[in-house]
């Protein structure tokens, strides 16, 4: 692992890293926020999944979440959307595919599925190297994300409810089968056969029996992706159905940006940190 930067922050550090990962076949970057509470102890550890076309700076640069977690005591973590570099395959004139847009699954078609293995990296690899470099508890994690994000974090929450112990989102794709800027990576990273879908689908997991305690969405109502893209009623249906506690916030006159999650960054900090005391 190489340390790119590191700043001190409320106390607590902002470093960027690097290594080569065995899972992507690429360099990976991705930033880790630590509290000044972690000199002293292990810190519970909360997972952010940035969006499309984003990186591991987006949320550190735009998403104030330092403020709070230095004084809750949380390490956040954040990585990278998809791997990158020269032989990873990309469209370079597609945003809604390839780098940037790794959709946190493990793709099965050639060739992408060479690179793009996101949920291999994040729940394997990546987190055995946070586990070895950082002072982080990991009996005690969350994990939340933006959008493309939103959909990753639900989606390894409802795969992993016994790692984490809590998961929200903003804005988050959650019918990435149907929607219009998903299906078409869908087809291209997991070909034609959509019982494989359905495995990175948040609907579709809860429609057969993943389970996870409850979840907080936080949506803003002047969203440009609401109706095709992100679809949050499908979720709250799904959610009904199965029993599954959901708190959906339809935040009136909030878009898709950082504005928006920076806006609400405190409420999903404070609610994890809650979850995580327990």
């Amino acid at each position: 692992m190489k340390t790119l930067s590191v700043e001190k922050s409320f106390d607590g550090t902002q470093g960027v890293y690097s290594h080569a990962s065995e899972v992507c076949r690429c360099e990976m970057k991705f930033a880790v926020f630590v509290p000044p509470q972690a000199s002293e102890k292990a810190c519970p550890v909360v997972w952010y999944l940035s969006g499309l076309t984003c990186t591991h700076a987006n949320v550190m640069d735009k998403g104030e979440y330092r403020r709070l977690a230095a004084s809750l005591g949380l390490i956040i973590v954040c990585p990278d959307t998809s791997p990158r570099g020269a032989g990873v395959p990309d469209e370079p004139n597609n945003w809604q595919f390839g780098v940037g847009a790794g959709f946190y699954l493990d793709a099965t078609c050639i060739p992408f599925n060479k690179h793009y293995r996101m949920y291999t990296y994040l729940t394997q690899e990546l987190a055995n190297l946070v586990s070895s470099n950082f002072p982080v508890d990991m009996s005690r994690q969350a994990i939340f994300g933006h959008s493309m994000g939103g959909h990753g974090a639900i989606t390894i929450a409802l795969k992993n409810p016994d790692r984490f112990r809590s998961c929200s989102a903003f804005a988050p794709i959650t019918r990435p089968m149907e929607a219009g800027w998903s299906k078409p990576a869908f087809q291209k990273y997991l070909g034609y056969d959509e019982t494989l879908w359905r495995t990175y689908d948040s609907c579709a997991l809860i429609e057969d029996g993943h389970r996870f305690p409850e979840l907080l969405v936080d949506q803003g109502t002047d969203d440009p992706y609401l109706f095709d893209g992100l679809r949050p009623l499908e979720i709250k249906k799904a959610c009904a159905a199965a029993d599954i506690p959901l708190t959906l916030r339809m935040q009136k006159g909030y878009g898709h940006s950082y504005a928006f999650i920076s806006t609400f960054m405190d409420d999903h900090l404070r609610w994890h940190a809650q979850r995580l005391e327990r």
